[in-house]
């Protein structure tokens, strides 16, 4: 019996190797090995740029390097490496070649000089066509870069070549397909309307201030939902990309440029979350206080601002520009939710009194609306016993 077991197991040792074989084989060697090693072979590195946690990286390690076909293509014509770019050699590799998504896929040269990268997730047949074209000394992007360098600054090349700087995925390809749309009379053309909507990922671009200056033509070319949403995204990619004070100013002007009958509000708004997540509370305060002031905030608005404030600071000036915004709340309506606010708000200034009348009448609300109230009954019964104690 032992036997068989053992014979059964030597079988599936080497079913699982030879099923392991038969895709690519990547070698662990240190980098300057590896360099050497392609040089005295004369091949390209190919360098699978990964992460841990990136999801498209797993998939393509599983589906696309075990393939037969990506195999006896990779092994033959590459020095095959996986790299996590943020663990040891990866970290130094990472900046080298300005990495900033995962996988990004790389053809490096013995010397180390960049000959072809590309980005994402890609099918068996994508991989083994970008194998191919990483290998073509005319379609590599270092001969397309060597191209340009010379001064080609043909039309058809420069609409090809933003394609693979875009592919890259470096953040190269906006000045290229701005040199591209320069030959272009018409950039309203079906051609060029689609090249725009692409690879316009900047706010700070000429694509970008075609788009606003003529959303009619795009609406009418891809739908009114997805030009806002291309709007927005690049709007709030431009919002988290900047930081600091002048971020500001740059977002005032976005808005302005972009949705210049609501700039204003839009823009106050901004602060007020700007400030929020930098959890600085003075200066929301101040922002949400100058908001309140200009736009006409309703009930909701004014009470979740105050609420915001309750939760998170003890600073008494705050807290007392809060209940300002609350009991405006409140004016405009008497509800179980801003009484609640109200009394919580009472309570951490110290106010015992007031607190126990609003929290009060925020439970009798309650009891009228069908509202769960158990918060605020602890609150009342932790006030009563305090003020039983005194």
């Amino acid at each position: 019996m032992k036997y068989t077991i053992t014979f059964l197991a030597l079988l599936w040792s080497i079913a699982t190797f030879a099923q392991g074989g038969d895709g690519i084989q990547f070698t662990s060697d240190a980098w300057a090995g590896i360099l050497k090693k392609a040089t005295d072979e004369n091949k390209l590195i190919f360098l699978d740029a990964y992460t841990t946690w990136c999801g498209p990286c797993k998939k393509m390690t599983k589906e696309v390097f075990v393939q037969k076909s990506v195999g006896d293509f990779f092994n033959q014509k590459f020095i095959n490496v996986k790299m996590d770019m943020e663990k040891g050699e990866g970290v130094a590799l990472a900046e080298k070649y300005n990495i900033k998504v995962y996988p990004t896929l790389l053809f490096i040269a013995g010397n180390g000089d960049l000959v072809h990268r590309t980005a994402g997730y890609h099918t068996v047949p994508q991989f083994l066509e970008l194998g191919e074209t990483a290998t073509n000394p005319s379609g590599s992007l270092s001969s397309l870069d060597k191209r340009y360098a010379d001064g080609d600054r043909d039309a058809d090349f420069l609409f090809d070549y933003t394609h693979a700087k875009y592919d890259a995925m470096d953040g190269s390809h906006t000045p290229i397909a701005e040199e591209y749309l320069a030959t272009q009379e018409d950039w309203n053309s079906d051609k060029n309307l689609k090249f725009i909507f692409y690879f316009v990922d900047n706010v700070d671009s000429k694509l970008f201030d075609y788009i606003i200056d003529n959303r009619p033509a795009f609406e009418e070319k891809f739908g009114q939902r997805p030009v806002i949403k291309k709007i927005q995204d690049l709007i709030y990619s431009q919002i988290y990309d900047t930081e600091g004070s002048s971020s500001l100013d740059q977002i005032d002007k976005l808005f302005k440029k972009v949705y210049p009958e609501n700039a204003k509000k839009l823009s106050s708004n901004f602060r007020m979350s700007y400030y929020r997540n930098a959890e600085d509370w003075t200066n929301y305060a101040k922002a949400a206080t100058k908001h309140f002031k200009k736009h006409n905030p309703n009930a909701d608005e004014l009470n979740d601002a105050a609420w915001t404030v309750f939760e998170v600071t003890e600073d008494k000036k705050i807290l007392k520009q809060a209940l300002k915004w609350t009991k405006k709340s409140i004016k405009m309506d008497n509800n179980f939710f801003n009484n609640d606010t109200l009394a919580s708000i009472y309570f951490k200034l110290g106010d015992k009194k007031k607190a126990i009348t609003a929290a009060k009448t925020a439970i009798d609300l309650a009891k009228s609306s069908g509202e769960d109230y158990y918060s605020t009954q602890q609150l009342l019964d932790k006030l009563l016993t305090k003020e039983e104690e005194e």
